[in-house]
């Protein structure tokens, strides 16, 4: 199983420098807005000419994911709002994904967020890869595409994508000088509106589920998930030749407490329940909710809630967007079980990341909580 930000991670130094060969020996698509996926993979497509599995065209089915109506939350009958708090964790057990509406992000800020991304992988290639790309300051290495460290195609996602800690965007974000074409200052002032409200959604969902779970933790998610390892993710899967070989992101679970997503109606995002994948059916009026490995398995529910494996099929057609927000505790925050006899020892979620990374480095691949388990 893989887990994106920890290869990620694991590998920069080795994706900057194979990135950065890569360009500086070939002129691939400098000016125009795809990156080079096609080109810069090709010996990988050569080598598995023989690779007969089609990844994208195994017939799924669709589901629409639970819905839990938000707006139940605030109604004036106690049992109506418990009703609705039991609704999520149910999901959480049994699917580790569910689906929220009347969240209390408007749709106009939604609709302005999904223009204005649009807008910003139209840059070209050579200006998003170098992180100039909107009026934010940008940590090094804040864009990324495809998977450097590929070395099958089962490992290659494509997709590229803006990955953007809350604290690279700045208060002075929406300033009207940095951009004489006005575009990239609007994205930049919506990002911030957009990263505003998705937090607080997330703050109060990981709440309601640590007080399901009887964790008496009512500060944890504000002292500890804070704007440096909380981030936001902007993605798009551009239309792939190759539809059928290779994932628009590869099958991985996430490492965060919780992650909200918000995607176009294009589809693509599958996950496993039950056993089996499923396509999950886009709502524009919803956002998704998935349970990650910290509140999973994971040691905080002690097994209860799930951390499911999930993926994106690349598209031979349509390009697809969306945007996902992960809450992240700090490096030095301590995981554990609400409950005793635990599954899992106490860790901090800095020693968790550093053995993914380790895993991944040595191995190819996460491991993930099961390093983590009570020796019995």
């Amino acid at each position: 199983m893989v887990d994106l930000e920890h290869v990620i991670e694991a590998v920069s130094e080795l994706n900057q420098l194979t990135h950065k060969d890569t360009h500086n020996n070939m002129d691939l698509n400098s000016e125009g807005p795809d990156p080079p996926l096609e080109e810069t993979y090709k010996n990988l497509f050569l080598k598995q000419q023989s690779f007969i599995t089609t990844l994208a065209a195994n017939t799924v089915e669709e589901h629409e994911l639970p819905v839990v109506d938000l707006r139940r939350l605030v109604a004036a009958s106690k049992e109506e709002r418990e009703k609705c708090k039991q609704e999520m964790v149910e999901a959480s057990k049994d699917w580790g994904f569910f689906q929220v509406l009347n969240h209390g992000i408007s749709q106009d800020i939604l609709k302005e967020m999904s223009k204005e991304q649009v807008k910003v992988f139209r840059e070209p290639f050579n200006k998003k890869k170098g992180d100039k790309c909107m009026n934010i300051s940008l940590s090094p290495g804040s864009y990324r595409w495809g998977t450097p460290s590929a070395t099958c195609l089962m490992q290659l996602a494509w997709s590229e994508a803006f990955h953007i800690p809350l604290t690279d965007i700045s208060d002075d974000c929406s300033s009207p000088n940095n951009d004489i074409n006005g575009h990239i200052t609007g994205l930049s002032s919506t990002v911030k509106q957009f990263a505003t409200t998705v937090s607080e959604l997330a703050h109060k969902l990981a709440n309601i589920l640590a007080e399901k779970l009887g964790h008496d933790q009512s500060t944890f998610f504000a002292e500890n998930c804070l704007p440096n390892t909380c981030y936001l993710r902007m993605n798009r899967y551009p239309p792939c030749p190759n539809y059928s070989q290779v994932f628009g992101l590869m099958p991985h679970t996430d490492s965060d407490f919780l992650t909200l997503l918000y995607q176009d109606q294009v589809g693509g995002l599958q996950l496993v329940k039950d056993g089996k994948w499923i396509a999950v059916k886009p709502n524009p009026e919803a956002l998704i909710v998935n349970i990650g490995d910290l509140f999973q398995l994971q040691a905080w529910s002690n097994g209860v809630y799930k951390s499911v494996e999930h993926r994106v099929v690349a598209n031979q057609k349509v390009e697809r967007f969306s945007m996902a927000y992960f809450l992240c505790p700090s490096y030095d925050a301590v995981i554990q079980s609400y409950k005793q006899p635990s599954m899992y020892r106490k860790f901090s979620f800095g020693e968790y990341r550093q053995q993914v990374q380790d895993d991944v480095r040595k191995l190819g691949y996460k491991i993930g909580l099961s390093r983590f388990l009570v020796c019995s």
